[in-house]
């Protein structure tokens, strides 16, 4: 489509005419690998305008009561990022004439910034159904790219393309939200922090021994490091502007003034919801630490696969089916309605001569209109069979189901079906086949338990039952957990250096570490209750498969595998580069250098936030100069920070924080394991480095 083409939905279908939910995909590509994005929709009247807050959907509020607006959050694709999120036409309320579908940029980033703009709508059943792309985009920091409007007793779609300058704040100010500009003052508390804390070095301009004298007293302006998330969780309220508090007290005994202030219009707070730490445990009655507290699920006695496998589908099943909130978090993005929710394990289904039995059926109804989906499983590492999910599909197809779900340790990757099925493109209705890992449903039970929350107790104890029960190591529900059979040969290969560029094992290598990647995002998201995502530095067109060979050659020729982890708001993307000739694993980041002050004040102020950080932390100046900067240890470092300092005075942009460890050498996620060496490495450099470091020295120029 182009910008300002307007289309029914009801002429994309080509089943009965009638399109009544969708699912909407916003994806972008980032040359520089840490661009993102937050989407939102507005409910509009006829007027253009919100009925109020409760009408704008965003990331402090993704969810509507009505099942009519979900977003279903980020995820990586072969060519950048999509965020999606699902509309259920039929419960959109009376009154509602248009759904405007917009994005944002953190603290006024502009989307020329970003590569690939675009728009998709598809069906419940993953058939994209029309594009738009934005191609024109430059220092706008908010977009309106579409909307989904009412005209005649039919939905349509119009491309829009809109841009704002003024950000989120800005198009949502158009529709009639009141909105505190958190973007703003976010910007001006960290320049006010950064330039109080330089202000003693900048104040008195100095040379030689006294400049040395100068930057020693500036150095002590440091404010204290952020070592974790916060208690605060006001964000997501709207309410009226807060004053200072001598102001409020006056307002208080002031009849007047209290009058003016109830009338005050509340506005909406843009801060991003902190997260709250779950409370303290309490103190167990237990005698000592051999009394084991009763489990509803309990694991100990499972040691046969196949009962490993329908204990976890059924437990599974039973939760979502008992706890709203979480079966909708895990089936919103394969099409399923907002609605009453039953499920069922070992369903017998006709099938030619013999039945077949799927592990489970999911079945969503609402306003008289049945949502369904097999469920295939697997657990303990046991890979998909491609034939039972044939067969399903099979089913699926000829019964009127909407889905079928494959769930296992596996985490899928676009461009590399776990399993191949074919698809009769004669049939009208399609079957939706997705994919879930098991580490995909814990985190997002923990996204729910410790993050979120769960309004009910019972439901939010049944959901940490199910998270124990999912991480008990007699499970097999551990998420990725074996690199595959060529990990072996190619590891071989690279240490006789007879590994050569085109070997496909490289390429299935690269592959597995793709979703071991993604795994260890899945974990370190469950455990902040924040977006992190590998980092994709791709350009429009470019071939995932094309990509991976590229990987896989350069694997051969100097033995690494390399990947980025993006955690939002963190300071800095965590590098991760395994050495396989050497087994050494590196993770690192490049946090730049403040954009004021004296370079011995940031050396210090770096070297005093890193003062709980490893010994064997290692420290490299970045510099705009040929040869490379100073480096150390930290152990080193700590009682001369001024060694950071480059001798031939070039300007500093940065500094490099690595640690380096030991890798394991087996594929599997065994404790000499390659995957557990990994986990360990990215947990260490975050809990040991990241948390120390202030976010404001990492800002965005």
């Amino acid at each position: 489509m182009v910008k300002g083409a307007n289309v029914g939905l009801a002429a994309l279908s080509e089943g009965d005419g009638s399109v009544d939910a969708v699912t909407v995909i916003l994806g972008w590509s980032s040359p520089s690998g840490d661009g993102d994005a937050d989407v939102s929709v507005l409910l509009l009247t006829d007027e253009g305008k919100v009925r109020d807050n409760a009408d704008f959907f965003f990331y402090n509020n993704p969810t509507a009561a009505d099942g009519s607006v979900q977003l279903l959050g980020q995820s990586p694709t072969e060519v950048g990022t999509e965020d999606r999120i699902q509309l259920d036409l039929t419960a959109v309320p009376d009154g509602i004439e248009r759904l405007v579908i917009a994005a944002s940029r953190h603290q006024r980033a502009p989307f020329g910034q970003l590569d690939n703009l675009r728009l998709e709508l598809a069906d419940l059943g993953g058939e994209r159904l029309l594009g738009f792309s934005i191609t024109d985009a430059d220092s706008e920091s908010g977009f309106v790219f579409g909307e989904i409007y009412r005209r005649n007793q039919e939905w349509k779609f119009r491309a829009i393309g809109q841009g704002y300058d003024t950000g989120l704040a800005g198009l949502a100010t158009d529709f009639g939200i009141e909105i505190e500009d958190d973007a703003a003052e976010e910007a001006a508390a960290e320049r006010l922090a950064v330039d109080g804390a330089d202000e003693a070095a900048v104040a008195v301009p100095a040379s030689g021994a006294a400049a040395v004298a100068a930057e020693a007293e500036a150095g002590g302006a440091l404010s204290a490091p952020t070592a974790g998330p916060t208690a605060e969780t006001q964000a997501t309220t709207p309410g009226p502007v807060a004053g200072n508090a001598p102001a409020a007290a006056d307002a208080a005994t002031d009849s007047t003034a209290a009058d003016s202030a109830s009338a005050a219009p509340k506005r909406l707070r843009t801060a991003r919801k902190k997260v709250t730490l779950p409370k303290a445990a309490k103190p167990s009655l237990a005698e000592n630490d051999a009394w084991n507290t009763a489990r509803l699920f309990p694991a100990t006695a499972l040691n046969r696969d196949r009962e490993r496998e329908v204990r976890a589908t059924s437990v599974l099943l039973s939760v979502m089916a008992q706890v709203p909130e979480f079966g909708r978090r895990l089936t919103a993005a394969f099409g399923a309605p907002a609605g009453r929710m039953e499920t069922f394990t070992e369903v017998s289904l006709p099938h030619g001569e013999t039945p077949k039995r799927p592990d489970g059926v999911i079945r969503v109804e609402r306003a008289g209109r049945l949502w369904t989906a097999l469920v295939e499983s697997k657990t303990n590492g046991n890979p998909l069979k491609a034939e039972q999910v044939q067969d399903y599909m099979d089913i699926a197809a000829r019964r009127g189901y909407e889905a079928v779900i494959t769930l296992s340790n596996d985490v899928a990757l676009e461009g590399s079906p776990l399993v191949q099925v074919k698809i009769d493109g004669r049939r009208k209705h399609k079957v939706l086949l997705a994919h879930l890992s098991w580490a995909e449903v814990a985190y997002q039970a923990k996204m729910l338990i410790r993050h979120e929350g769960v309004g009910n107790p019972a439901h939010a104890w049944l959901l940490q039952e199910l998270l124990h029960y999912l991480q008990h190591d007699n499970s097999g529900c551990h998420g990725f957990q074996n690199m595959g059979p060529a990990w072996v040969p190619v590891r071989k290969g690279i240490d006789d250096e007879t590994l050569a560029a085109g070997d496909e094992r490289a390429t299935l290598v690269v592959e597995s570490w793709e979703r071991l990647v993604r795994q260890v995002c899945l974990q370190l998201g469950g455990e902040l209750g924040v977006k992190v995502l590998p980092v994709q530095r791709t350009r429009r067109g470019e071939d995932a498969r094309a990509r991976r060979t590229a990987l896989a050659d350069r694997l051969c020729a100097d033995g690494r595998l390399d990947a980025e982890i993006r955690i939002e708001d963190a300071p800095g993307t965590i590098v991760i580069a395994a050495d396989l000739r050497v087994g050494k694993l590196r993770t690192s980041a490049e946090i730049p250098a403040p954009e004021q002050g004296y370079p011995l004040s940031w050396a210090k102020r770096l070297v005093r936030q890193l003062a709980e950080a490893p010994a064997d932390l290692h420290i490299e100046t970045l510099t705009d100069g040929a040869a490379a900067g100073p480096r150390g240890t930290l152990e080193k470092l700590r009682p001369e920070p001024g060694d950071l300092l480059p001798k031939d005075s070039a300007r500093i942009t940065g500094f490099r924080l690595s640690l380096v460890k030991g890798m394991g050498s087996t594929r599997g996620n065994a404790e000499s394991g390659f995957i557990r060496s990994v986990d360990a490495a990215v947990e260490r450099f975050r809990t040991g480095v990241l948390v120390h470091l202030d976010q404001r020295t990492a800002r965005r120029a």
